[in-house]
C-alpha cells in the first residue's frame, strides 16, 4: 500500500457492510452508556444511604411526595441502579435491547428522583439532569453504536 492510498483510507468514513457510515454521534451513545453506569452507581449509593441513615435526608417520610418509608425508596434506588449498570454495559456492547431499557430506566429514575426531591434536592436534580442527557443520547442517536 502506497503512502497516498494509506492517507485516503484514513480520510474516508467507515461504512459497515450494507449500512450507513458511522458518524461522530457514536460518541454521544457511548457517553450515554457511561452515564448509565454512573447513574446506576449514584442510585445505588442513594439507596444504601436511604436504607441505613434515614436522618441523613432533609425531610421525614411524611414530607415526601409519595409518603413511604425510606427503606422503600432505598430498595427502589438500588434496583434502578443495578438495572442501569447492566443496561450501560449493554449499550457499550451495542445491544438494541439496552437502548430501549436505557430509556425506560432513565424515565423511571427521573420520576423516582422527582418524588425524592424534598428529601435531597440538589442530588435529585443532578440525577434528573443526567437522566435527560441519557434519554436524548439514546433516542436521537442510539442506532449509531451498533456499527
Amino acid at each position: 500500500m502506497t503512502d497516498t492510498e494509506a492517507r485516503q483510507s484514513y480520510d474516508e468514513p467507515y461504512v459497515p457492510p450494507g449500512g450507513r457510515p458511522a458518524t461522530g454521534w457514536v460518541g454521544m451513545v457511548v457517553f450515554a452508556g457511561v452515564m448509565l453506569l454512573m447513574l446506576g452507581s449514584f442510585q445505588a449509593v442513594e439507596g444504601i444511604i436511604a436504607l441505613f441513615r434515614d436522618e441523613f435526608y432533609l425531610t421525614t417520610k411524611s414530607g415526601l411526595i409519595v409518603p413511604v418509608d425510606f427503606d422503600t425508596y432505598g430498595w427502589t434506588h438500588i434496583a434502578i441502579g443495578a438495572i442501569a449498570v447492566g443496561t450501560g454495559l449493554g449499550i457499550l456492547a451495542g445491544q438494541t435491547w439496552a437502548r430501549v431499557v436505557g430509556v425506560i430506566i432513565a424515565v423511571l429514575s427521573a420520576l423516582v428522583n422527582l418524588a425524592f426531591l424534598p428529601a435531597y434536592p440538589i442530588w435529585s436534580t443532578i440525577v434528573i439532569a443526567m437522566d435527560v442527557l441519557i434519554i436524548y443520547a439514546l433516542t436521537a442517536h442510539g442506532r449509531e453504536v451498533r456499527h
